[in-house]
């Protein structure tokens, strides 16, 4: 019983292509060392003595810059291609992080916060764009599931190493590392991976292309999805900008004991989201559906932390964030892209992950706000509803795709043939 479950475990990483599991290999490498960001809120409450609400403003300075960088990333790679934007990105962040630990100011670190994830997040959309090209047309799916598999591998040693640099080298040590890392694993890729161009259209095509380009505007399920994703990004970020300073306060955890909790959450993705995406993509399961589930236990997860007397609760709170992850994120992925007519992936993807960092300065600076003005119980409560607002933006994208498909399904199927019609065996969906 126990050989047949581990072989079909097995069975879900065969038939990568070479390139794919490099891919995999430097983005286990880059979060392995990615340690600044767990730590960030409490690097500028503790260490730099920071208050509240210059937190809250970093952090904001931290999402815009993501934001901007992620539609710079997704606009050159159409223009230049992903794998340079990809070099560029990585090799100069690693750069830039050994330089913005000697920034100590609050106008220093809010520029230099904002330029280092301007130039980070040009990575994301890139990334995105090379894993169609090198991954097989069948399993797509799965080829970005195996580089958040890498990326949740990597979380879950980088937390718990990050919090015994902090305790043996102070938090200056985090930047060292990050920096090598992202220096480090970009070098691999550059060496061992090939460029590879993204397939060339016709001039008729990049007409009609040209002609129906504001199409993602007109997209309405696609904008109705992109809030639900941006709720379910507030709550997800409240894991490294609210909840370490609350385990520090309240419960007065350290550095390595908040790194274990998501050292915890970063095992439990590695073993269970690949044969859970499985499932969903043998059973066809509607993506929007697991996503809506997946926001509702993030809404669960943070309503249990009212519960603040018992430690426990953290851990338990953990296991329904790590859930929710894991139904969330991956088809949040797929349903995005596709949405998304030929040709215009890259700036589908680019918006979509734009919709992330600015969840990302909402999560930090609403909850950094409610907790300097009304204490962590407050917060928590907040989330908690903000969530069921997500669960029913879902069911709206549900009932609108029905809709559409009901009413134009030759349009429907015609726009999404490269995920309606894979190859034979394959997966519906990137």
């Amino acid at each position: 019983m126990f050989n047949k479950a581990f072989n079909n475990y097995i069975n879900n990483f065969k038939g990568f292509t070479r390139e794919i599991w490099i891919l995999t290999l430097i983005t286990f490498i880059n979060r392995a060392g990615t340690m600044v960001v767990p730590f960030l809120s409490k690097y500028l409450k503790e260490d730099l003595h920071f208050s509240y609400d210059q937190v809250g403003w970093i952090m904001v300075c931290f999402g815009t810059g993501s934001m901007l960088g992620s539609w710079l990333g997704g606009k050159l790679s159409d223009k230049i291609g992903f794998y340079w934007i990809m070099i560029f990105s990585l090799f100069t962040t690693g750069i830039a992080l050994f330089i913005i630990q000697f920034i100590t100011s609050f106008e220093g670190l809010c520029i230099g916060m904002f330029l280092l994830l301007v130039i980070a997040d040009m990575f994301r959309p890139a990334m995105f764009v090379s894993i169609g090209v090198y991954a097989k047309p069948e399993n797509r799916t799965r080829a970005l599931t195996l580089v958040r598999l890498a990326i949740n591998l990597g979380f879950a040693a980088g937390p718990a190493m990050g919090g015994l640099i902090i305790m043996g080298m102070g938090y200056k040590g985090l930047f060292w590392v990050d920096g090598a890392t992202c220096i480090i694993a970009i070098l691999v890729f550059a060496l061992l991976v090939k460029e590879r161009k993204t397939n060339l259209i016709s001039k008729e095509e990049k007409k009609i292309l040209d002609a129906d380009r504001e199409s993602v505007f007109k997209d309405r399920p696609f904008w109705v999805f992109l809030f639900a994703c941006v709720i379910t990004g507030i709550l997800f970020f409240q894991l490294f900008t609210t909840i370490p300073l609350y385990h520090k306060e309240q419960f007065n955890l350290s550095e390595f004991q908040t790194g274990l909790l998501l050292t915890m959450n970063g095992i439990m993705v590695f073993f269970l989201e690949m044969p859970i995406v499985s499932y969903v993509e043998r059973k066809n399961i509607d993506k929007v559906k697991i996503v809506t589930l997946g926001c509702l236990m993030m809404a669960i997860s943070l309503l249990l932390m009212l519960i603040n007397t018992w430690v426990g609760i953290l851990v338990i709170m953990m296991i329904f964030m790590t859930f929710a992850e894991m139904f969330a994120f991956p088809f949040s992925n797929s349903f995005a892209m596709s949405r998304a007519p030929k040709g215009h992936e890259g700036r589908y993807m680019a918006i979509f992950t734009m919709s992330y960092s600015l969840a990302h300065i909402l999560s930090a600076k609403v909850g950094m706000k409610i907790i300097s003005l009304y204490g962590y119980q407050y917060n928590w409560a907040f989330m908690g509803v903000l969530g069921i607002i997500g669960c029913g933006l879902g069911i709206w994208v549900i009932r609108l795709v029905s809709k559409e498909n009901q009413l134009n399904p030759e349009k429907v199927k015609e726009i999404h043939a490269d995920f309606e019609h894979p190859a034979e065996g394959g997966e519906r969906e990137i």
